[in-house]
């Protein structure tokens, strides 16, 4: 969402709230404010002086404060607005007009469970463009952050508008953005399907009851319900997002092998890839699923994203936070990958400890601070094998990248099981391929490295 769109959804909120729409001083304030213009800048593109500029903001963050129910300021202002955008599900179907005394006469069917008669709910086929989708996102999480990920974005936008792509996982560490990723992605694509619909695993659910109650919401427009899941991804254009779907994968085991009462959830996802429908599912784990490897390779309907840091764009993170030292803030980034939840736990000790100041933070570079992240790192090592734990103890104490032939001296594994343990650990993210080019090596990921070495 740029500037303008955002103004424009901001003031809408507003007149919603309070029947009034936003002046056009409040506005030039907001959209200038929203592209980090200063108060004297806008001052002087405005006529006024610095002292009524700042009047007129701090009675516009007030009236947003209330507004919105949280407490707004010129410095958090762009952060609060873009993420209370970008996790409602008004925003993610991109009509920012619509609240709830007008929801009926809109062009979006929102599905709240218990909340809408079926007759309420329009009927829309792929071929009736002035129909709008069904869509159903109650069960999704608040976004964190609404930034970044353009390029991560367009690749998903190709594969499944233009490649027809019907099973995807995103796949990458805790915290990484995978969810928040995907909730971009429909914002961006929700016009060009029937039914949108998220779904969490985390409390393993059986996937019969699974099926069920996503053939309950696909039916709410249909005179007559479908026999199988599959039969409504061919009738109608469907998008599934699961999540958490390493939940329902072993632990103690190698990557993505699936729950002994949970396996028929691989047949479920191998029809959804190889079958012909006009559908897409995606699926979004901290590790790849086991049998994803070879049905991309068999099938062009299937594609995988390694999700990994936000690069560039996270230093939005540390402007959100108000962090000082910016010329200190890509070294930081670096050290911490780009992780978007690993630099928000990192910027509020800098916060917390240093008045947020980077360059006191980052004075030993070689003793690197973890803290809270450790919850997170520890989260991924408990679902590892004995043997995948067995060989990155040894990785972390190795100085230089791995030849794929070597294997730890000491441990009675043949040559085969090595290179099994070594795949499982990559599926994780837990070990990189290091160059990305023949003769592959492999290393440790530095955090989990630095991690292992400090506390086993």
């Amino acid at each position: 969402m740029d500037i303008q769109e955002l103004s424009k959804w901001t003031d809408e909120q507003v007149f919603a709230k309070t029947g009034q729409h936003l002046d056009s001083l409040q506005k030039s304030i907001l959209e200038s404010v929203l592209q980090r213009q200063k108060f004297q800048k806008i001052a002087g593109n405005n006529g006024y002086s610095y002292d009524h500029i700042k009047r007129e903001g701090a009675k516009l963050w007030k009236l947003l404060s209330d507004v919105f129910s949280e407490e707004i300021e010129q410095k958090n202002v762009r952060s609060i607005l873009e993420n209370k955008a970008g996790s409602t599900i008004y925003n993610f179907v991109n009509y920012p007009q619509i609240n709830s005394n007008n929801i009926s006469n809109s062009h979006v069917n929102i599905c709240r469970e218990n909340s809408q008669s079926l007759e309420d709910i329009e009927t829309r086929s792929p071929q009736d463009e002035n129909k709008s989708p069904v869509i159903e996102l109650t069960k999704a999480p608040e976004l964190n952050y609404n930034y970044g990920r353009n390029s991560e974005t367009s690749t998903l936008k190709e594969w499944i508008l233009e490649n027809q792509t019907r099973l995807i996982t995103i796949y990458g560490l805790s915290g990484i953005g995978k969810t928040a990723l995907t909730l971009k992605l429909i914002s961006e694509i929700n016009t060009q399907f029937d039914y949108i619909i998220y779904r969490s695993l985390e409390h393993l659910p059986k996937l019969i009851n699974l099926k069920d109650e996503l053939k309950q919401f696909f039916s709410q427009s249909q005179a007559t319900p479908l026999p199988e899941i599959i039969d409504y991804f061919r009738s109608s254009r469907c998008l599934v997002i699961l999540d958490d779907v390493q939940n329902i994968f072993k632990t103690g085991n190698f990557a993505g092998q699936y729950l002994t009462e949970y396996k028929d959830y691989r047949k479920f996802f191998q029809q959804i890839a190889t079958l012909s429908h006009q559908s897409c599912l995606i699926l979004i784990s901290w590790e790849k699923p086991g049998e994803i490897e070879a049905l991309e390779k068999e099938n062009q309907h299937t594609k995988t994203l390694h999700l990994q840091g936000l690069g560039e764009e996270a230093k939005e993170i540390l402007r959100q936070k108000d962090l000082q030292n910016e010329e200190k803030w890509d070294e930081l980034i670096t050290l911490y990958q780009s992780h978007p939840a690993w630099l928000n736990i990192i910027s509020s000790t800098i916060i917390e400890l240093f008045n947020g100041r980077v360059s006191l933070f980052m004075t030993d570079e070689n003793d690197l601070f973890l803290g809270d992240i450790e919850l997170y790192l520890e989260s991924q090592l408990e679902r590892l094998s004995e043997l995948e734990k067995n060989v990155i103890n040894w990785l972390a104490h190795q100085y230089e990248p791995i030849d794929i032939s070597q294997k730890p001296a000491n441990m009675e594994v043949s040559q085969a099981k090595f290179l099994h343990i070594l795949q499982s650990l990559t599926r994780r993210g837990l070990v990189e391929k290091f160059p990305r080019k023949a003769p592959a090596k492999f290393q440790l990921n530095s955090i989990f490295k630095e991690h292992i070495k400090s506390n086993f």
